[in-house]
């Protein structure tokens, strides 16, 4: 997915941001000669780089010798309040390295402005506008949530961070002896299997096919997007044919149902070389997301981490 751009605002871009669209064009295209028969990794190259080409072929790329020397407008190198950002199209943007997308707040406060005017802007107070260039100045970048200058010529070089060490804190309070812990308690509990939930994860969004057409971060896909990805459900039968274990696990990106499966069960069920069988494949449908399930059964006696039993994690196995 690329950045945000809202429907009918141009797709203004620097000469280096369209440059560098390009280059991402070529990585890719050599990507999709790499991917060869993997059809998942080619379904999302493809889909990728269908998405690239509509923001190359949209692009405006911005003209700065016809700006206004002293008015902030597109490309410009603004210093405010101390820092100093530049204004670019919303695929080169990176706060973290003080490029700031034309779209945001913060520039479109800015934009028409000139060194020595004061703007007031919610959430983030006043604005001193210090001063306005078309010539590269040093960007402020965040390094560690702390504000560094980064030189944005071709001769620069990467500024070395050295971070003081914390002061030494004497120890006012003896250490716990381990006889004061009570480790037998624990001795005797069964293993517990808790789900993964990684919110920064990248997880594949696919059609109802399980074609792969993009990616999205764990967080947005369980919020209400709808976005369709898949994940694999496992029941564990015993002998007498009895489901005895309920565990799910989301389809790694890059990976088919099974082998996600298959490494999630010697990962964290110390499972391998067992016999899977695909029971069913249909679509969860929940206030906050939609899965593609694949439903799989395994014949097992052993001793397996015990799952959740509270109503809401016995709720996904509902329709398996």
């Amino acid at each position: 997915m690329r950045a945000y751009l809202p429907q009918g605002v141009p797709n203004y871009v620097t000469k280096e941001g369209l440059e560098a669209l390009k280059e991402e064009l070529k990585a890719l295209q050599s990507e999709r000669i790499k991917a060869g028969d993997n059809y998942i990794m080619a379904n999302f190259i493809d889909a990728t780089m269908k998405l690239l080409i509509d923001r190359i072929n949209s692009a405006v790329e911005v003209d700065l010798s016809k700006s206004k020397k002293d008015t902030v407008s597109f490309g410009a190198w603004v210093r405010y309040n101390g820092r100093v950002v530049r204004i670019v199209g919303v695929d080169e943007a990176d706060v973290n390295k003080g490029l700031i997308s034309f779209i945001s707040p913060v520039a479109k406060a800015l934009i028409g402005k000139k060194a020595g005017d004061i703007i007031e802007l919610k959430g983030s107070g006043k604005i001193k506008l210090e001063e306005v260039s078309f010539e590269p100045m040093e960007l402020t970048q965040i390094v560690n949530d702390l504000p560094i200058k980064i030189s944005t010529t071709a001769e620069s070089r990467p500024r070395k961070i050295i971070e003081e060490k914390p002061a030494t804190v004497e120890q006012t309070q003896p250490l716990l002896e381990v006889k004061d812990v009570d480790l037998s308690a624990k001795a005797d509990e069964p293993r517990r299997f808790d789900p993964e939930v990684n919110d920064i994860e990248f997880l594949p969004i696919v059609n109802e096919r399980g074609n792969i057409v993009g990616r999205a971060m764990y967080v947005e896909l369980h919020k209400g997007s709808k976005m369709l990805h898949p994940a694999v459900h496992l029941h564990v039968i015993n002998g007498k044919g009895e489901t005895t274990r309920l565990y799910w696990w989301h389809v790694a990106f890059g990976e088919t149902p099974e082998k996600t499966l298959k490494r999630k069960l010697a990962e964290t069920l110390g499972l391998s070389g067992v016999n899977l069988k695909l029971k069913r494949q249909y679509i969860r449908d929940s206030k906050t997301e939609r899965e593609l399930v694949y439903v799989f059964t395994v014949v097992s006696e052993e001793d397996l981490p015990v799952p959740p039993e509270g109503k809401e994690y016995l709720d996904l196995f509902a329709k398996d």
